[in-house]
């Protein structure tokens, strides 16, 4: 007999091709969540390692994993010493009322299911939470929630905390792909947590070498005297910012204020070589403030090789009923005097060239009569500097800022300044502020 002919009309055939197509498009559909999910998942790591404080950190950690997998409400809890109790709550996706609700409950404290995953750190996928037997019930004010995803987060190998995600915002119980992503972002979030806690630790210590290189206003009297430092706002830089008074014979006073350029050991190595060569210089007290700065100039270029400095040297002597000013400066932001009626003015004058580009060049002195209860602040120019407003703005800014506080004593004084500074904090800022005495 010879062969059936094939019919493409085979309805047998029609489903089985139906069906592989089916699967094929299901197979598709999975490949391409999975490449959602794996994108999203480092992006998540991405977002997370570009936080470079703790609390910003642990909030990004519970925001971007209630992303991954679409939960309403997420929580991250942070363990005591004990390792038993919790210490630290950081919860996202409650309402303000619900906030105001629990706030008079208390931070939960590692009690029913959270106290099961503290005492069991396995990932824990819960449809009830109610059915759960560790489960204690819900506070008053608590918002509603049945499903649970928890996974432990570890640091070096020891339990962190937990990171807890409640209800889907589709309806559907967290499923093995959700909790597979989540204990994939809790690993890369144990990591992120030890980075920026090194981070921490090298930033402090960064800003107590920086202090340490700074000396302690010492007794100036009949004259007063206070000094701030304020590191800048991006961890771990040193800085170059420095300030130094030094009390001379005769009831003068000898004030320094520089910025070495950089934000390195150099740049912090350098102010204190150049600050060391400054006091040695200044107990020369018959040479005026430029030459002073001129034969600093010449004994960096010969003996280091220090970046450029921008500094002002000043000399407050006895005058008549009041006091003199003498200043010269190296390219440095001019000082700013404040009487006592509140008028604040700049010392405008020629600045000179920074230490380190022409040490031939002839440095200027300037003069200026001091009243009593006058107020001569000196300071760098992280103080003022901002990338949206000219330098003109921020020193009308500071001058305002300075007359309306300048009745206060000399530390709130220059707290003040340090405080409200109308600078965008990318660079320190160093503030030296001396005070006339009263008739």
């Amino acid at each position: 007999m010879g062969r059936q002919p094939w019919r493409a009309h085979d309805p047998d055939l029609h489903v089985r091709l139906r069906s592989e197509l089916g699967r094929i498009d299901d197979q598709l559909r999975a490949l391409l969540s999975a490449m959602d999910r794996l994108q999203g998942l480092l992006d998540a790591v991405v977002a997370i390692s570009r936080e470079v404080e703790l609390p910003a950190v642990l909030r990004r950690i519970v925001t971007t994993a209630m992303d991954l997998v679409g939960a309403r409400y997420g929580a991250l809890g942070v363990l005591d010493a004990s390792g038993e109790h919790l210490e630290q709550f950081v919860s996202a996706g409650l309402s303000e009322q619900e906030r105001a609700d629990l706030a008079e409950v208390g931070l939960p404290r590692g009690l029913g299911v959270l106290s099961h995953l503290i005492r069991y750190p396995e990932p824990l996928r819960l449809e009830d939470i109610t059915a759960h037997p560790s489960s204690a019930g819900f506070p008053p004010g608590h918002p509603h929630m049945r499903t649970l995803l928890g996974v432990a987060i570890s640091v070096r190998g020891e339990i962190y905390g937990d990171l807890y995600l409640a209800e889907r915002r589709d309806g559907q119980p967290f499923d093995l792909h959700d909790e597979n992503v989540v204990v994939a972002l809790a690993g890369a979030a144990g990591i992120a947590i030890e980075n920026v806690r090194l981070f921490e630790r090298i930033r402090v210590g960064a800003e107590q070498f920086q202090r340490l290189l700074l000396p302690t206003l010492p007794d100036l009297r009949p004259f007063t005297a206070a000094a701030i430092y304020r590191p800048a706002a991006e961890p771990s830089q040193l800085g170059g910012d420095w300030y130094d008074a030094i009390l001379l014979p005769d009831k003068v006073v000898a004030v320094v204020i520089g910025d070495v350029v950089g934000h390195d050991l150099q740049a912090a190595a350098a102010m204190a070589s150049t600050r060391n060569m400054l006091r040695a210089l200044l107990f020369d007290h018959t040479s005026p403030p430029g030459a002073i700065l001129t034969q600093l100039d010449h004994a960096l270029e010969a003996i280091t090789s220090n970046p450029v400095t921008t500094t002002t040297l000043a000399r407050i002597e006895p005058e008549g009923s009041g006091w003199r000013l003498r200043w010269s400066t190296a390219g440095h932001v001019p000082p700013l005097v404040v009487t006592h009626d509140r008028r604040a003015r700049y010392l405008l004058a020629e600045p000179g060239l920074p230490l380190g580009v022409d040490p031939e060049q002839a440095r200027p002195d300037h003069s200026r009569f001091l009243p009593q209860d006058a107020t001569v602040v000196f300071f760098t120019d992280g103080l003022i500097e901002h990338p949206r407003h000219s330098i003109d703005e921020s020193l009308s800014q500071l001058a305002g800022l300075a007359a309306e506080h300048a009745a206060l004593p000399l530390p709130e004084f220059v707290r003040a300044l340090a405080d409200h500074h109308p600078s965008d904090g990318h660079d320190d800022m160093a503030i030296l502020a001396l005070r006339t005495p009263r008739a």
